[in-house]
């Protein structure tokens, strides 16, 4: 039997770099980008081109990878066209041809956060979608506090999605924007969503404000999501992102997950997880966990007892996976 395909999206140096205290150079972005890549990342996202000096010297030189470099923008602004817009401009305008667009797709947001129409909100998404696919560019859609807005309004919420869908965007990626949605829910939602969006469109951005990023993501594929955006280390504003750290090998090494679908990520790509981990603690001069599932330095370290008189017959006992 085939196996359904999943693909890595890593924001590590454009989420992760919102974070309090983060400040990525130009070197750390290409040392961070080139680690990912060589774990087998599909995409990765570098970062807003336009939005700071850092972003669009990185773009200006972009590193060679085997992964796809992603361009990170929001939808065209009312009142312009795209070819009038700086800010699209910036992202066609950089040496990329993967671009990552937030749009509203929320009502409340629409209302109050942008204060334009609805109609006008889709029309954004629409035009903003046409433009990149006129101009040869592979179009993601984060649909920005999609599934608040599908709790709130669930018919206007899918047509943000199908505004962008389509208008010929490869992906549409739900995201958890406030983090506050449960894994039940999230595996509701993105099922019911699948009845729309085909799940090779499908993808999944979780926030971890209640814990539950990790657990959400996993949910999603569950219900039809083929695409994963994350962080290395869960690293993110607030309380973070869905960890790829955790995610990856979750998806490569527990039977529920790789008895259907396969990933880009090889047995040597696996096995340089953890030192793509710790690259990202050495540049933000931060102490690894040493309790991180899988990668930290005590996740199957056992300190006495019962716990040690198992291990010593049979590591078994208490390991989930042979390390």
């Amino acid at each position: 039997m085939s196996k359904e395909r999943i693909y890595l999206f890593d924001t590590t140096l454009r989420d992760g770099a919102q974070t309090e205290g983060v400040d990525f150079s130009v070197e750390d972005k290409n040392k961070i980008a080139n680690s990912l890549s060589n774990i087998g990342i599909d995409y990765i996202e570098g970062g807003w081109p336009g939005a700071n000096p850092t972003d669009t010297s990185f773009f200006n030189h972009p590193p060679s990878l085997s992964s796809h470099l992603v361009a990170f923008g929001m939808t065209k602004r009312s009142g312009r066209s795209c070819e009038n817009d700086p800010g699209i401009s910036s992202i066609i305008n950089a040496k990329i041809n993967h671009v990552c667009i937030v749009g509203k797709s929320w009502d409340f947001h629409v209302d109050v956060a942008l204060g334009i129409s609805k109609d006008e909100n889709l029309n954004n998404i629409k035009e903003t979608a046409s433009y990149f696919i006129k101009n040869n560019k592979e179009f993601m859609f984060d649909a920005e506090h999609f599934f608040d807005g599908y709790k709130n309004n669930k018919d206007y919420a899918l047509s943000c999605i199908k505004s962008a869908y389509d208008n010929g965007a490869r992906w549409i990626v739900l995201c958890d924007t406030n983090g506050g949605t449960l894994p039940n829910e999230i595996g509701e939602i993105v099922s019911e969503v699948s009845n729309v969006i085909p799940n090779d469109h499908l993808g999944i951005h979780a926030h971890n404000d209640t814990g539950n990023a990790v657990a959400n993501s996993l949910s999603a594929v569950l219900a039809g999501a083929r695409q994963i955006q994350g962080t290395l280390n869960g690293l993110g504003e607030r309380c973070g992102n869905a960890n790829l750290v955790t995610i990856i090998p979750t998806l490569v090494l527990k039977k529920t997950f790789n008895s259907k679908f396969e990933t880009n990520i090889t047995k040597k790509g696996l096995t340089n997880l953890t030192d793509c981990s710790r690259l990202l603690d050495e540049v933000l001069n931060k102490t690894s966990n040493k309790h991180a599932p899988y990668v930290g330095a005590s996740a199957f370290a056992h300190k006495g007892g019962l716990h040690v008189s198992a291990v010593e017959k049979d590591p078994k006992t208490y390991e989930h996976i042979n390390p």
